[in-house]
C-alpha cells in the first residue's frame, strides 16, 4: 500500500488517541492495526467474478448509488471462500451479499450498482454488503482486516462517500450488522462483533472491535481518496432529426438506453420485450448522436403520439433505408 510510513503514524495517532492499546494481562498484547502496519501488510485487489443470475434492483431514491457498506462475517468456521460463494449462488433467493473477503482473496460476485439481500429491508435499499470467511490464523485474521478495510475504503471512494461510523446515531455510511439490527430493524444478527473479539483476544491479547476496524477504514480511505480510476466517458455531438426507420435483423443484439450508452453515469437499459419489439417494426426518430469515435446513436419512440417514452440505441439496430 502506498504512503506506508503515512499509515503508520496516522495509525499510531488514532490509537493512542482513542485509547485502543489494551494491554490487560498479556505481555504479548498487541493492536491488530498495529500489527498491520508495522508488517507491512497490504491489501489484495479487487478480483471481478460478478454472477449474471442474480437480481438487479435499483437503491432506493432511484439514485443508482449506494449510501454505505455493512460489514458481515459468515459464522461458519469450516468454510471457504469458494464454497461460500458457491453456496450463496445456489441461495441466492433467500440472501446475497456483493462481496466476499479472506486472507488472500477480495472477489466481488455481484454487481454493486444494484443491493444485495444481506440484512433486511432497510440495509439492503442502502448499502453494498460483504462478507468476511472465517481464517484461522494471527496472520491470515490481519490480512483479512486489512482487505476488509480496504473494500470497505475502495467502495466509499468509488461512490463518493465520506467514511463515517455508524455506530454511535445510525447515520453514518460504514455499518455493522450489528449497527443495522440496533438502528434499521430487519435483522437481528450482530456480526463481526463476536468474530472480532473472539480473534483479537486469541491472538492479539485483547478483543478487536468494530471501532478499530473503522479507524483502519479511515486511514485506508485517506491514503486513498480520490485514487479510484473513474470511468471516462464518451463525448457525443447531438443532432436533431425527422426521420423513420425499421428494427432491422439483428437488433436483438443491441440494447435501448435512457441515454447514449457511455455518454455519462448511471445509464439504464431496457428489455427489447418491453416495447413489443420485432424485427420490421417502425421507429420515429428525433435526434442523432455521434460519438468522437464516428459511431452513430439515434434516439426513437415507437409512437408519434405525445408523451410516449424515447430510447437510444445504436443503429446497427436499425434499417435506416
Amino acid at each position: 500500500m502506498k504512503k506506508r510510513n503515512l499509515i503508520k503514524a496516522v495509525c499510531a495517532l488514532s490509537f493512542a488517541a482513542v485509547g485502543i492499546f489494551s494491554y490487560g494481562n498479556s505481555a504479548h498484547a498487541e493492536s491488530v492495526n498495529t500489527y498491520i502496519a508495522n508488517n507491512n501488510i497490504d491489501h489484495a485487489d479487487v478480483t471481478s467474478s460478478v454472477w449474471g443470475g442474480f437480481p438487479k434492483n435499483g437503491y432506493r431514491h432511484g439514485t443508482g448509488k449506494p449510501e454505505g457498506v455493512v460489514v458481515h462475517e459468515t459464522a461458519n468456521p469450516s468454510s471457504t471462500i469458494y464454497n461460500e460463494i458457491a453456496y450463496m449462488k445456489r441461495n441466492y433467493r433467500a440472501a446475497f451479499v456483493h462481496t466476499f473477503v479472506d486472507a488472500s482473496r477480495i472477489i466481488n460476485i455481484a454487481n454493486t450498482d444494484y443491493l444485495a439481500w444481506g440484512a433486511g429491508y432497510p440495509a439492503n435499499a442502502r448499502f453494498v454488503q460483504f462478507e468476511q470467511v472465517r481464517v484461522h490464523s494471527k496472520s491470515a485474521f490481519a490480512h483479512e482486516i486489512a482487505n476488509s478495510a480496504y473494500y470497505t475504503a475502495y467502495i466509499l471512494d468509488k461512490y463518493g462517500l465520506t467514511p463515517n461510523d455508524a455506530a454511535y446515531d445510525g447515520k453514518g455510511t460504514v455499518w455493522s450488522h450489528k449497527g443495522v439490527s440496533k438502528f434499521l430493524g430487519g435483522t437481528d444478527h450482530t456480526d463481526p462483533t463476536a468474530y472480532y473479539s473472539s480473534m483479537g483476544k486469541t491472538y492479539f491479547g485483547s478483543s478487536y472491535t468494530f471501532a478499530q476496524f473503522y479507524q483502519l477504514v479511515k486511514t485506508t480511505y485517506d491514503n486513498i481518496s480520490g485514487s479510484h480510476e473513474k470511468k471516462a466517458f464518451d463525448k457525443v455531438s447531438y443532432q436533431s432529426a425527422d426521420d423513420e426507420a425499421l428494427l432491422g435483423d439483428k437488433y436483438k443484439s443491441y440494447k435501448l438506453y435512457n441515454h447514449v450508452k457511455n455518454s455519462r453515469a448511471n445509464i439504464k437499459s431496457y428489455s427489447w420485450s418491453s416495447v413489443g419489439a420485432t424485427i420490421g417494426k417502425k421507429v420515429y426518430i428525433d435526434n442523432i448522436g455521434t460519438k468522437s469515435s464516428g459511431s452513430a446513436w439515434y434516439r426513437i419512440r415507437f409512437s408519434t403520439d405525445n408523451g410516449v417514452q424515447k430510447y437510444w440505441v445504436y443503429g446497427k439496430a436499425l434499417n435506416l433505408d
